[in-house]
């Protein structure tokens, strides 16, 4: 399935989960959110949510501000109720409900690819603040941004076993490479005309260090969610990454880095 028709999909079916409060704030009740993940009991649904839980806090989010614990009434027929306990989640928290999901679910491994475009969209463009930057603040905002997951990625890499700064640089290349057709660091370095000196990230445009910053962030949480271990695996996963969000950026009409 082409990510544009998973767009198009999954936007007539989480979307159409998505709950508004009084102040504005959009957000999914787990309840609602576990048939549409093909989860049916709801056991297993929170097993999901304990991990995601997790991610949030290594993430180093507020995990309260993300998963709200709430108890709501439910009709039970014949005009009873019953409370049952739910989850108010963020649009944040079901991207990574979804990232820690089981893969073999077909509305899951779609949905990896859904959720997290969609999650950077926002997080780009419904800021009102980030939408009023010219083009070279929001080129600094995402610059600082992606060299926080940078830091990340390296402390992620380096629990997958790419230990010297060789062993990185080596890693980091084959992220390159997969979102940049082949082109490792040396051949971007050298297509932008730089000097010795210069560095690539300096030199980008935003659209570009977005699809940077999405290739950082799903490779530190590939490393993690896959528990990968050994040099050539971390290698070959951030290869695969850098080639998911090319084809991703390819199929949705995109600027291709």
């Amino acid at each position: 399935m082409s990510a544009k028709r998973i767009a198009n999909q999954y936007h007539a079916t989480f979307e159409g989960a998505r709950q508004v409060d009084e102040d504005g704030n959009e957000f999914w009740f787990a309840r609602d959110l576990a048939p549409l993940l093909d989860y049916q009991q709801w056991r297993n649904f929170m097993l999901v949510i304990d991990k995601a839980r997790q991610a949030c806090e290594k993430s180093g989010r507020a995990v309260a501000d993300h998963f709200a614990d709430i108890s709501k009434m439910v009709d039970i027929g014949s005009g009873a109720q019953r409370e049952v306990a739910d989850i108010r989640l963020s649009r944040y928290a079901c991207y990574l409900i979804v990232q820690n999901g089981d893969p073999s679910k077909p509305v899951i491994a779609n949905g990896q690819t859904y959720f997290a475009m969609q999650t950077r969209r926002q997080e780009l463009n419904d800021d009102e603040k980030f939408a009023r930057l010219s083009e070279d603040e929001k080129r600094l905002a995402i610059r600082n941004e992606l060299a926080e997951h940078n830091k990340q990625l390296a402390a992620a890499a380096k629990d997958a076993g790419v230990d010297t700064p060789l062993d990185y640089a080596i890693f980091q290349d084959h992220g390159y490479k997969g979102l940049y057709g082949g082109m490792g660091a040396k051949d971007i370095h050298a297509r932008k005309g730089l000097k010795k000196s210069e560095k690539i990230l300096d030199h980008m445009g935003s659209t570009e260090l977005a699809a940077n910053l999405f290739r950082a962030t799903q490779a530190e949480e590939k490393l993690k969610r896959d528990n990968i271990s050994g040099k050539q695996r971390a290698n070959q996963a951030h290869f695969e990454v850098g080639q998911k969000v090319r084809q991703t950026i390819k199929e949705l009409g995109g600027t291709m880095p």
